[in-house]
């Protein structure tokens, strides 16, 4: 187990219906400075459910990096089978620079529960998505390198292209990976799957939706086993929830607690639950 800083606090929000409105998200965050969380989060999503206003998450998030000075902040989590890794490349580095290197790029498959995917033509097969996702983080990577980039893969191709600048982070932008824990599940599936477990054991973060302490020692072990018995330096965030206990998450590994905002949370309990500050 690794020894590491007291776990930090994040708000992890929708940016639905009245929190579609930048203003208010750059209003919100500033309000989280001030109480001393440590992070502002947005769900990155295009389509939920039918006439539900959203907001985009990274022209969001663009108004909550000049509305703050010292929060994280970034997008939980952006799916790469409807972006494209030169466009998001561009993207991260920009609001790293614009933010003063306060981004973390939270990555994964995506959900078509409301046909996000399905509905605009992209991959829906899950492991397809993995694939791509794999292939794709890797990319990102090497276009935020600054380096020159030859890649012909699969789903991508990068023909000998150089981006500049660099972001401000070193040596780049933290990249989290989003896994799903078993909580509330009934069926007998080890959760969390081990494959995007691992994945994102060779980056920087995982993001682990949904777990009971069982589900996190599993990930911790997971993610132990691929950095060769240890997660020092590596983040695990997980949700602040009754199925999580905060001080049994610290203990198992945890190094993030997200403050779950849901969709349909009246504005006037956002701003309560932002104002009471994180559970030191």
């Amino acid at each position: 187990m690794q020894e590491s800083l007291p776990m930090r606090h994040g708000v992890y929000l929708p940016p639905f219906n009245e929190l579609s409105d930048p203003h208010l998200l750059m209003a919100l965050a500033a309000l989280c400075e001030e109480q001393e969380w440590d992070g502002f989060f947005l769900w990155d999503h295009v389509l939920r459910r039918e006439q539900l206003a959203v907001a985009d998450a990274w022209i969001s998030l663009a108004g909550v990096a000049c509305a703050t000075e010292r929060v994280r902040i970034g997008g939980l989590v952006t799916p790469l089978a409807r972006r494209r890794p030169q466009v998001l490349a561009r993207q991260v580095v920009t609001l790293d620079r614009l933010s003063s290197g306060r981004v973390t790029l939270g990555l994964g498959l995506g959900v078509d529960s409301t046909g996000e995917l399905s509905r605009f033509g992209e991959i829906v097969d899950p492991a397809s998505r993995g694939d791509l996702l794999d292939e794709g983080a890797e990319l990102l990577v090497r276009l935020m390198s600054g380096e020159q980039v030859e890649h012909r893969g699969r789903y991508f191709t990068s023909d000998g292209v150089r981006f500049l600048p660099r972001a401000v982070q070193e040596p780049r932008v933290p990249m989290w990976f989003a896994a799903v824990g078993g909580a509330g599940r009934t069926d007998a599936r080890a959760w969390p799957a081990a494959r995007p477990v691992r994945r994102a054991a060779h980056y920087d973060g995982l993001f682990l939706i949904d777990a009971t302490p069982g589900d996190l020692e599993r990930a911790v072990a997971i993610v132990s086993a691929e950095r060769g018995g240890t997660i020092e330096g590596f983040d695990v965030a997980v949700l602040a929830e009754p199925t999580l206990p905060l001080d049994d998450a610290e203990a198992l590994g945890a190094t993030w607690a997200m403050l779950s905002i849901e969709p349909d949370m009246p504005l006037a309990e956002v701003r309560a639950r932002i104002a009471a500050g994180p559970p030191r």
